[in-house]
């Protein structure tokens, strides 16, 4: 198999793919992430439930005209499930959901939050008994098949006797059900984000669970993210009662690492950041080919300044994405922490690493947009992925549409089933089980 580029469609692209005919619900919907994925696979989502006002916002940005029930699941009845979408007990297609299931994370505190109420994202509740409401729900609508999505850490350790109860309860509401931990960097998703995927088809249907088979290959962080170059650096010194040269005029004298200065100079053309600072480190803030705005009294009287060169511009990719403010680390403690570590290096602080840009990015988790909490950071600058940049390591269109605040934004993309994944599992389920129904 030939591997492809590296690219998300477009919302229009998306909107723009055929009707397959089949219909689907989500509970626990998010920002549309799995509703997305459906979508790519021509399964359209008719209903969905999100109690979050900040998801539904998102939701509501990217799905206009969708209905949306904003009601706690607790709250909701099959009937009126059914009657909202004009269809009888056993005629829907699919039922999706995503129970939050942060108690059982690899990445929170596991067994130690179970049962209490604790903060949900906007929220205070408990979320950790919501696979039985999702059961619930699933006996009384009968849909063919069914998809529910939960973090790896419920078949780990001591929650697994959490994950064979709701098994049990999955199968107990007539149900041949199987699950398996899927990894999204072998379902074309530039990031490494194992879940734990339960799959069931009615049992009158006489079929068995489906699952996508991975990819043989994987996508890097550099090929999401284009303008990432490794090894394309150079570095120069002036002394300090003169201002920088350009990067034009620097890079004609000194090409960066293993790069001819005729190489550096074509590349320039296609972009080119000069990142400065007189200790030699690389702050957030980039200068496009020109000198440091301030001359300042540097190390040994010399002023330090940083050059990286990133790719020409391809149609339709971003160079030089919008980077927020609140992505710039430096002055906290993992700010100092970035710049102790190498490339694929994980820091002192739990879910703190340096990716690797020949590699996919490490789990993203929905904490790490508070700008000094510990989470996965940007390879080579002294920052946060911007969100433009997480949409695509995260499987989501450029031109999908995030509201709120910046941490808000991460915690809707860190939340999400990366729809690229989910589309892959939806054409499992499509052509393994709905095409094949009897």
């Amino acid at each position: 198999m030939v591997k492809p580029p590296y690219r998300v469609p477009s919302m229009a692209e998306i909107a723009a793919v055929p009707d397959s005919g089949y219909r689907a619900i989500s509970l626990f919907a998010g920002c549309g992430g799995s509703c997305l994925g459906y979508r790519m696979a021509g399964i359209r989502v008719i209903w969905a439930n999100e109690f979050i006002p900040a998801a539904r916002e998102t939701y509501a940005a990217n799905h206009p005209g969708a209905v949306m029930d904003a009601r706690d699941i607790r709250m909701i009845k099959p009937e009126e499930v059914l009657s909202a979408i004009g269809m009888r007990a056993g005629e829907l297609d699919l039922l999706d959901g995503s129970p939050p299931c942060a108690s059982f994370s690899t990445a929170g505190n596991r067994a130690e939050d179970w049962g209490k109420v604790k903060k949900y994202s906007d929220t205070q509740q408990r979320a950790d008994d919501l696979f039985h409401e999702y059961a619930r729900l699933l006996k009384g609508i009968q849909p063919k098949v069914f998809v529910a999505e939960n973090v790896s850490g419920l078949v780990k350790g001591v929650a697994k006797g959490y994950y064979l109860e709701v098994l049990a309860a999955l199968k107990a509401c007539g149900y041949r059900v199987a699950s398996r931990l899927l990894d999204a960097q072998w379902l074309g998703v530039p990031q490494a984000r194992q879940r734990l995927i339960f799959i069931g088809v009615r049992n009158d249907l006489g079929m068995d669970p489906v699952f996508p088979k991975p990819l043989p290959y994987r996508y890097s962080v550099r090929e999401a993210l284009p303008w990432i170059v490794r090894g394309k650096y150079g570095a120069n010194w002036r002394t300090a009662d003169a201002p920088s040269p350009t990067v034009s005029a620097s890079m004609a004298r000194n090409p960066a690492n293993n790069t001819q200065g005729l190489e550096l100079v074509e590349a320039m053309r296609g972009g080119t950041r000069l990142i400065h600072d007189t200790r030699g480190n690389r702050p957030a803030k980039d200068f496009t080919d020109g000198p440091c705005p301030t001359i300042t009294v540097g190390v040994d009287g010399c002023n330090s300044y940083h050059y990286q060169v990133v790719t020409p511009r391809e149609s339709g990719e971003l160079t030089a994405p919008h980077v927020e403010s609140e992505s710039d680390i430096t002055g906290y403690a993992i700010g100092k922490e970035w710049d102790r570590l190498g490339a694929g290096q994980k820091g002192r602080y739990l879910n703190f690493i340096k990716p690797r840009i020949d590699r996919p990015c490490p789990t993203v988790t929905q904490t790490g947009g508070i700008t000094g909490a510990a989470s996965v950071v940007h390879p080579t600058e002294r920052r946060k992925f911007s969100i433009a940049e997480l949409k695509r390591l995260c499987g989501f269109p450029d031109d999908f549409q995030l509201t709120g605040s910046y941490a808000q934004q991460w915690e809707r993309l860190g939340r999400a089933v990366p729809p690229v994944m989910m589309s892959h599992i939806a054409r499992a389920v499509r052509d393994g089980i709905l095409c094949k129904r009897k």
